[in-house]
């Protein structure tokens, strides 16, 4: 399909022309590149509350949010000024600072799932720790991961499922050894009998079961509670940890994150995004019993030179002290359930084949009208529609994350003129992607 820019590019697409003389593919991170989409990737030059603005001077109402972190919005009053206020003190020290202490008790405070925890930079970081954690507690090797979960640029979770239900993994990505791979295991999920299978063939020697409790970086693929108890019994039944990644849902689906909204307790949780502020920041945390494991109380080694930067401590804490805030979750889980009620209607009005699951304040525009709940139930021929669709939202104003993999997120700044002016412009893009 030819695709017509109604909006200006040209300095964004000089920008990129740029960029690749610099950084392969002309990013740091793949997906920015807008490989799925059409166009140049936008650069942009700012952000302000719901909305960001692009080197061309383009505003667009923004549901990328930093893929996440932005939970109240761009340029923050509150993150803003205790950020500036601590980097005027210096901006890193590579030594323990107040602001560690301020942001790790209310992180622990308010959190009942967990009893001690360390800093470290993403979370890609806290994932790869977290593993070596449970290999360290349990002194055994592989993992059990769930196709359709994204765990970060970890080497050994960077694999894909081998022929049969219980088989080891091959990698996928150049650079990381086969035998790397071969100590993680991936079945699909929401798959009990595949779980079972695995677990009394390898339980031996698995350490962990990892899981996205709130699957969001393939989809948004909902599961249902009870198979997240499995997992949990499960592990106790075989004496491996389970570890749940709340890099995404994390401080976005409430304070306590999945493990809160579910009532389950995991052995090991991850977090990342929202527990930064907008800075890299990362963590991995436990019972006080698990985490006596790492160094230097244990034998478990892990260190990091900006971890704990006071800078991010004060963006983080400036960040969840709002989320603390009676009523804040409530409020943004009842926008974002009238915002997708408002798109889901005219859908089934128009009957658009498009469902738009939710949880929180994510959601996902999903070219399909069954509930997907892995990542083989979703068709590679709607990452045709979903390109006319991003294309046809930005010539209105609107910015979604550049793939239909990918999920949306609404923040504390969106309001609700800027959610229904939103919601328009998306159900005028799904009129051209239908041909209405």
């Amino acid at each position: 399909m030819e695709f017509t820019n109604r909006i200006p590019r040209a300095t964004s697409a000089a920008l990129f022309d740029e960029a690749r003389q610099y950084f392969p593919g002309g990013v740091n991170s793949p997906v920015r590149a807008f490989k799925s989409v059409s166009g140049p990737p936008l650069f942009i030059r700012k952000g302000q509350g719901s909305r960001i603005t692009d080197e061309d001077g383009n505003q667009f109402i923004d549901f990328c949010c930093s893929w996440g972190p932005l939970i109240h919005g761009h340029n923050n009053d509150r993150i803003r000024e205790l950020v500036i206020e601590t980097v005027a003190n210096g901006a890193s020290f590579g030594a323990p600072t107040r602001l560690g202490n301020a942001l790790g008790k209310l992180i622990l405070d308010n959190h009942p799932y967990i009893e001690r925890m360390r800093f470290v930079c993403s979370g890609t970081e806290a994932v790869m720790s977290a593993l070596r954690l449970a290999r360290g507690v349990t002194g055994k090797n592989k993992v059990l991961k769930f196709e359709g979960c994204y765990h970060g640029h970890v080497d050994s979770l960077l694999v894909k499922a081998g022929s049969g239900l219980a088989t080891l993994s091959t990698s996928t990505s150049a650079g990381v050894p086969e035998s790397y791979a071969r100590e993680t295991i991936v079945i699909p999920l929401n798959d009990r009998e595949a779980l079972e299978q695995t677990l009394a063939e390898h339980g031996h020697d698995i350490a962990c079961i990892i899981v996205e409790p709130v699957p969001a970086n393939n989809g948004l693929l909902l599961q249902d509670a009870s198979f997240l108890q499995c997992l949990r019994l499960k592990a106790y039944k075989h004496n491996v940890l389970l570890i749940f990644d709340e890099v995404i849902s994390g401080f976005r689906v409430g304070f306590a994150g999945a493990a809160g909204r579910y009532g389950i307790q995991p052995d090991i949780l991850t977090f990342g995004k929202i527990i930064g502020g907008g800075f890299p920041v990362g963590a991995y945390a436990a019972s006080a019993e698990i985490m006596s494991h790492v160094a230097p109380d244990g034998p478990v080694y892990q260190a990091g030179t900006l971890a704990a930067n006071p800078v991010a401590m004060a963006a983080g804490f400036a960040s969840l002290e709002q989320c603390l805030v009676p009523g804040f979750y409530e409020d943004l889980e009842e926008k974002t359930a009238r915002f997708t009620a408002r798109i889901q209607t005219y859908c089934d009005q128009q009957d658009y084949t498009v469902t738009i699951p939710h949880i929180g304040s994510i959601f996902w525009i999903a070219f399909s009208r069954e509930q997907i709940q892995r990542a083989d139930q979703i068709e590679t021929a709607s990452m045709e529609k979903f390109k006319i669709f991003h294309h046809e939202l930005l010539q209105r104003g609107v910015y979604l994350g550049p793939s239909g993999y990918e999920v949306g997120f609404i923040s504390a700044a969106h309001t609700e003129a800027d959610l229904e002016e939103a919601a328009t412009h998306l159900c005028a893009a799904l009129d051209v992607v239908f041909g209405n």
